[in-house]
């Protein structure tokens, strides 16, 4: 069983809260990116790779190999997930990836979304996706950063 710590929906990726606040907070070793786009791109990576203590290893993997390899990761892997989207967590827990819980912490606002929090906004397929989570058992814990009082995304939309 993979030692997932935390997997976390953020459309900004790896950035400063989850390189640096949320791997320290969480100890995590290894910070995973889900990620079709980034999978490909060494350039995204190798920005994303800066942000994050030399003491933290990353990986940018698509999503169906995640799926298919996160099953394999040694036990002194101390893993954090991250997404962009809840679209993403879902397809990784319909594909076996052991997800417990998710830390729902930055959807950029844009026309058609609905701003839930000052963090969070949402499009009428995100809340469906959002519910179909819940109905899976997934803990949607919303907040920032770690020392933040958290909430549950449900009860927002």
């Amino acid at each position: 069983m993979p030692n997932i710590l935390l997997t976390r929906i953020d459309n900004r990726l790896i950035h400063g809260q989850v390189g640096v606040t949320w791997s320290s907070h969480l100890g995590a070793n290894l910070v995973l990116v889900a990620n079709d786009e980034v999978a490909e791109d060494d350039v995204r990576q190798n920005l994303m790779d800066m942000v994050l203590p030399e003491t933290v290893e990353t990986r940018f993997f698509s999503l169906e190999k995640t799926i298919n390899v996160i099953h394999k990761a040694a036990d002194r892997q101390k893993i954090f997930i991250v997404v962009e989207t809840p679209q993403d967590l879902l397809t990784l827990v319909k594909g076996g990836v052991p997800i417990k819980k998710a830390n729902v912490g930055n959807m950029h606002y844009e026309e058609g979304k609905e701003q839930i929090s000052s963090t969070v906004s949402v499009t009428e397929d995100d809340k469906k996706t959002f519910q179909e989570l819940d109905k899976l058992g997934i803990e949607l814990d919303l907040r920032g950063v770690p020392d933040e009082k958290g909430g549950d995304i449900m009860k927002l939309l």
